[in-house]
């Protein structure tokens, strides 16, 4: 696949084959599975007190024909508190009881971990990366495609090293980003109780820039709403298709497709060897 490279001033530079990059056909049911895979592991585990509902004193004791025996009494057989006063023979411990334990509470040993094969994995990573070079699904996801120059949308090293947030504004402007920058700035008020616990507003997700290296552009781009930066070496399939759904926006740097190439990720089988840790 013959892809332009574009400089900092939106012109093309020059042209470059990326041909493997983008080869492996696109997976949907393989990526959604691989998000929800590394989303899992991001759960923390979680549960009751053991002894919740059970510190008290009630108890039963129900043997026959002797004297004080809770049997026959024509009151449910459980727990009960004794003694004198308004709680006496009040039920305590079982579940069905004010102030009862729970019957089946959640427990820290459940695994929340849903595990994937690593080479489905890689797969789900390949195909996620060609969905980046496929505009149908890159306009699936809602993106603003107009005035975008090609698909995928690879740029010069030089933005790596861009450390102010007007300067990578300009560049993002000079590549036909200017409709997409606007649709991220809207934000609309979650329903429900997400809005007092510290998520009131949702955002959309804007475009991924994926760099061989930070040198700065990890602080010029990081007020950008919607827009995220990492590394190759970091890049993961939830980066690639949030939610699940393949094809969101990507801009490459040309270093970076370059380490991807030589990774030989499209489907080779040293990739699993040299995955993405």
């Amino acid at each position: 696949m013959k892809v332009p490279v574009y400089s900092v001033k939106g012109e093309v530079k020059k042209s470059a084959d990326f041909e493997r990059a983008f080869s492996e056909p696109v997976r949907p049911d393989l990526i959604n599975r691989a998000v929800v895979s590394e989303l899992s592991g991001n759960r923390q585990a979680y549960g009751t007190d053991p002894l919740a509902g059970k510190r008290t004193s009630a108890h039963y004791h129900g043997r026959r024909k002797v004297r004080h025996s809770m049997m026959n009494r024509e009151m449910s057989r459980m727990a009960r508190i004794h003694g004198t006063g308004y709680l006496s023979m009040t039920a305590r411990f079982v579940p069905q009881a004010v102030k009862g334990r729970k019957a089946h509470p959640p427990k820290v040993e459940k695994v929340w971990k849903k595990e994937m094969n690593k080479k489905e994995h890689m797969k789900a990573m390949a195909s996620a990366i060609a969905a980046t070079a496929n505009k149908d699904f890159v306009l699936s996801r809602g993106h603003r495609t107009d005035g975008i120059k090609h698909i995928p949308l690879v740029i010069e090293d030089g933005i790596e090293q861009v450390t102010k947030v007007k300067e990578m504004d300009g560049i993002l402007r000079s590549l036909g980003l200017e409709k997409e920058i606007e649709r991220a700035k809207e934000k609309k008020v979650r329903q429900g109780k997400g809005t007092r616990r510290g998520r009131r507003y949702k955002r959309k997700k804007s475009f991924l820039i994926v760099v061989s290296d930070y040198k700065g552009i990890e602080k010029a781009a990081a007020n950008i709403p919607g827009v995220d930066i990492i590394r190759l070496s970091e890049l993961t399939v939830r980066q690639l298709a949030p939610g699940g759904m393949p094809g969101r926006l990507t801009i490459w740097t040309e270093g970076a497709l370059e380490q991807l190439e030589k990774r030989s990720i499209a489907g080779q089988p040293k990739a699993v060897s040299q995955g993405f840790e």
